[in-house]
């Protein structure tokens, strides 16, 4: 299988430790607008509500990830690449990457 993604961005590895995240982004969410443009920047997303109700809901899906809050953002691909790695690939933001899955084959036990 391979998936077209866009390089959206890439970020120090939170504990200091010699690896960078790389963020992607589908290039069929980004054409279809399933993307908000506040994610695409990567800002907070803010919740408005009504009632305590709605808040407690909201503030659930916020923390499960679903709002784009303190859990990973819906509709991101994140990769760990060593210094190394990505010096190689020479990527940057905005980037056009395909990503290949394939299964080993086995045979045998």
């Amino acid at each position: 299988m391979r998936k077209e993604f866009v390089v959206k961005s890439i970020d120090a590895a939170p504990d200091g430790a010699p690896y960078v995240v790389v963020s992607l982004s589908s290039i069929k969410d980004l054409k279809e607008g399933t993307i908000s443009p506040q994610s695409q920047l990567g800002g907070p997303k803010v919740m408005g509500f009504t009632n305590m109700n709605d808040m407690m809901k909201d503030l659930n899906k916020m923390l499960s990830g679903g709002g784009g809050g303190f859990g990973m953002q819906s509709g991101l691909t994140q990769l760990k690449l060593e210094m190394h790695e990505y010096k190689e690939l020479g990527l940057s933001v905005g980037d056009k990457v395909f990503l290949e899955l394939t299964k080993e084959e086995t045979l045998g036990v």
